[in-house]
């Protein structure tokens, strides 16, 4: 019978994330996080095969987060699904930095990574539909996410974040559900 583990994969992400956060994305490897753990590389490859798989750990963790602070579309609708969704976003905000970004763009580079991610946003624009509201909905999701592409680019410099979610949830209330 094998050694019981004495640190566990979410301790190891929990670690990892402290990385990404003081250092930023760059400085993540399988070395630095089996060091600020206090175990061998070996240890951390136990629990991830790669970099890329610490990566996806990572981002794994921070969706299924986001996702616990969003309503199912389907069960509201689109327009009140987009409003969970500018809320989560505002309160992710703080995990949406430059730090972050480089994460982002590593997970994807992954082929696997990218096609499961259009997947998704796949799934959520088919669900919203193509009633006048979903429309608008659907523009207000969009707006969303190309601010969020623009923090992980670091092309938001100078853009108030809050005030430009204030502007796209007015979308959603010329158009209540």
């Amino acid at each position: 019978m094998g050694r019981k583990p004495t640190i566990t994969r979410d301790d190891l992400l929990r670690i990892a994330e402290d990385i990404v956060n003081t250092e930023g994305a760059q400085a993540l490897t399988i070395g630095t996080l089996a060091k600020a753990a206090g175990i061998s590389k070996g240890g951390v490859q136990y629990s991830f095969l790669s970099k890329d798989d610490l990566i996806k750990g990572l981002v794994d963790r921070w969706i299924t987060h986001f996702d616990s602070l969003v309503v199912d579309i389907e069960s509201v609708g689109p327009i009140n699904f987009v409003r969970s969704y500018i809320s989560a976003m505002r309160s992710a905000q703080g995990a949406i930095d430059a730090k972050m970004a480089g994460l982002m763009i590593a997970y994807m580079q992954n082929s696997e990574n990218r096609m499961e991610t259009a997947d998704w946003y796949r799934s959520i624009l088919g669900k919203m539909g193509d009633t006048p509201d979903a429309r608008v909905a659907r523009t207000a999701f969009m707006a969303t996410e190309g601010l969020f592409m623009l923090r992980i680019l670091g092309a938001d410099d100078g853009v108030d974040w809050q005030s430009q979610l204030d502007d796209i949830e007015a979308l959603l209330t010329a158009h209540p559900a």
